[in-house]
């Protein structure tokens, strides 16, 4: 059965849907807040080219995002049925998913995202702290409402996700936590617009 053109099949009912050019408008600003303090760094070179050479950020960071695009998608499938899961997709379905706008929403959340969490303020922070900054921004997109065991799991997943991200940040390099980042969004909204999809019918 189709949906009325108002109503994308990502969309969830009677919630206002966040459309792909408010995603990237966002990220954009997130730039724009990362590059003064970026420039503020001893040496701002340093936030941008990472430990290793380019090259081999691309490589290692490609095959760390297959682990994490591979893990993403297990833990979601062993978790499909868990409370935590099911907020998890409400929570998404405000995001308009249609067509390859996966992809795009995931481009600009990598980018924006570890430019002004990993690139900016890690380096002054740490990274502990950014993933507590992390979690909190993240926060109104899952719409927290009690602390019980499906929050507290959405919450723990953010927060380790952030965590892992900052240490390939650390490790390896800024490229290599853009597509890391970039890979686990995508697997992970792909799956939720299937699990969105499969609710509907």
């Amino acid at each position: 059965m189709s949906q009325p053109a108002s109503h994308p099949p990502s969309a969830a009912p009677g919630r206002p849907q966040i459309r792909l050019s408010a995603q990237v408008l966002t990220c954009l600003g997130f730039c724009v807040i990362a590059a003064p303090i970026i420039w503020l760094q001893a040496d701002p070179r340093a936030a941008l080219s990472g430990t290793m050479p380019l090259s081999s950020q691309v490589l290692v960071g490609q095959g760390l995002a297959l682990v994490a695009a591979l893990l993403s998608y297990l833990l979601f499938r062993l978790t499909a049925h868990s409370t935590s899961t099911a907020r998890t997709v409400d929570s998404y379905a405000r995001l308009d998913l249609r067509g390859l706008n996966p992809l795009w929403i995931s481009i600009a959340a990598a980018i924006g995202e570890e430019m002004l969490f990993r690139a900016a303020l890690q380096p002054f922070l740490g990274v502990w702290i950014v993933s507590l900054l992390f979690l909190v921004t993240h926060m109104p997109i899952y719409r927290f409402r009690k602390l019980d065991g499906a929050t507290l799991a959405q919450a723990a997943g953010i927060f380790g996700c952030s965590v892992a991200l900052g240490l390939v940040f650390n490790y390896v390099g800024l490229v290599a936590a853009i597509l890391v980042h970039l890979w686990i969004d995508v697997v992970g909204l792909v799956m939720v617009r299937s699990a969105i999809e499969k609710r509907n019918r």
